[in-house]
């Protein structure tokens, strides 16, 4: 055997079919896809599992359940496991050293699953309530990340002016509120020093004006103008 005498096997290779090439070509006039009719026209093929409008088979059958597409990344892992661990602080890394979870895993949990006979520190790993009552009965105990190193906080001018914004939007909250509290309590004490009602002072501020318009139309000697009605008052 030389290398310019190596072949290709028997049947690997073929001509690629040359479809719409004339009578000639071997596959006809209509190229393999007969006369007329919607398989013969361009753009005219339906999706797979079509069946001709009538409801297909994938949306006849009944769904089942939910399937969680995160449902890997966390491994549970059993009290009983614990024991055959060397490590006395395990960690997501050391789990993963030992076989114990995957190496895809993001993050690991423990169970109340066998007995635990020894003790160790669980440092990062999520672990449920009963887990943690058996780890701390074996003379154990568990650490968690603070929240503050489990995610950083964000940095850079867009969060400070994120945080400036919302320190500001909380002094303008409570100086506003403070100010409608002491307006508030000033008219009701007015209120209640003059003896008025509510209906009253509102009636009295509504007088007011077309007394003061009268006044000054006497000193001039004409007619009282119109007190301003309030959509004059804000066209102004």
């Amino acid at each position: 055997m030389q290398l310019n005498t190596i072949k290709p096997a028997a049947g690997a290779k073929h001509a690629k079919k040359r479809v719409g090439r004339g009578i000639g070509s071997g596959t006809g006039k209509t190229a393999g896809l007969g006369h007329k009719g919607q398989r013969a026209r361009a753009g005219g093929y339906h999706k797979t599992g079509f069946e001709g409008g009538q409801m297909p088979l994938q949306r006849r059958l009944p769904k089942r359940g939910f399937v969680s597409t995160t449902r890997d990344d966390t491994a549970e892992v059993r009290l009983s496991d614990l024991n055959r661990l060397v490590a006395d602080t395990i960690d997501i890394l050391v789990l993963k050293e030992f076989g114990v979870v995957p190496s895809h895993a993001l993050s690991a949990k423990v169970i109340v699953s066998g007995e635990i006979k020894r003790s160790v520190t669980l440092q990062g790993l999520l672990v449920s309530k009963g887990a943690r009552v058996a780890v701390e009965a074996a003379g154990g105990k568990v650490e968690m990340p603070d929240s503050a190193e489990a995610k950083p906080a964000a940095s850079g001018k867009k969060a400070a002016r994120k945080v400036e914004a919302v320190a500001k939007a909380k002094i303008r909250a409570e100086t506003t509120s403070v100010t409608i509290a002491e307006e508030r309590a000033k008219a009701e004490a007015e209120a209640e020093a003059k003896g008025e009602t509510k209906a009253k002072a509102k009636a009295k501020a509504k007088a007011e004006p077309k007394a003061a318009a009268k006044d000054d139309a006497k000193a001039k000697g004409g007619k009282p103008k119109p007190a301003a009605s309030q959509k004059n008052k804000k066209a102004e």
